[in-house]
């Protein structure tokens, strides 16, 4: 009877050979610096460094972390402008476990903080909208004859009530979470007198 061998699983479109992807980067690094001794005009990044980038990047927005973002594109875009920006910063002397740079490594940490700045700068622009809401009238939003006034207004505060029961479920949720979890304390019981025919004979 022939074993069948389990088939490989796909590495998906994202996947970045990351000795390949390393030593592309260091050659790109070498010559730019041997541009700038002989003052001459910057090498501009390869197309395979920069499809890496991207890959690199979709690949880290599709985790567990990050996949939920409605903004998740915006993510990804920070993070290749700054992986382009950082490239030069890029050190070919570090050497790993396996004796070479790992660019793989380096610029999914360059994106990983990428994707971080922008939901702190999405997080700040949404409490600005809720505080708009809340401190504002319908005229802040939109402008109205008087008939339809006491229905926009009517609308603003539905908004308003839902954005109060998100902060206070917001905060309840955070403090829960930060409360220290109790240790259960087991209490050892005392041992039941035994009984039967062989407790009678020991006794």
């Amino acid at each position: 009877m022939k074993i069948e061998k389990p088939k490989r699983k796909s590495r998906g479109t994202d996947y970045v050979n990351n000795a390949e992807f390393s030593a592309e980067v260091m050659a790109y690094v070498n010559s730019v610096d041997a541009a700038k001794k002989e003052d001459k005009e910057t090498p501009t990044i390869t197309n395979s460094i920069g499809e890496s980038f991207i890959k690199i990047c979709n690949g880290l927005a599709r985790s567990p972390s990050f996949m939920n973002y409605s903004y998740r594109e915006d993510m990804v875009m920070d993070a290749v402008e700054n992986c382009v920006k950082a490239i030069m910063n890029f050190d070919v002397t570090k050497t790993t476990r396996t004796g070479a740079p790992n660019g793989f490594s380096y610029f999914t940490q360059i994106a990983y903080y990428a994707f971080l700045r922008r939901i702190a700068k999405e997080k700040k622009q949404t409490t600005i909208k809720q505080q708009l809401i809340e401190r504002g009238g319908i005229g802040t939003f939109a402008e109205f004859n008087d008939d339809s006034l006491n229905g926009g207004e009517t609308m603003i505060e539905k908004i308003r009530q839902k954005n109060d029961s998100f902060y206070r479920e917001d905060k309840r949720t955070a403090s829960f979470d930060l409360q220290p979890k109790k240790k259960q304390l087991f209490v050892k019981k005392a041992a039941e007198p035994k009984t039967g025919p062989l407790a009678d004979f020991i006794s």
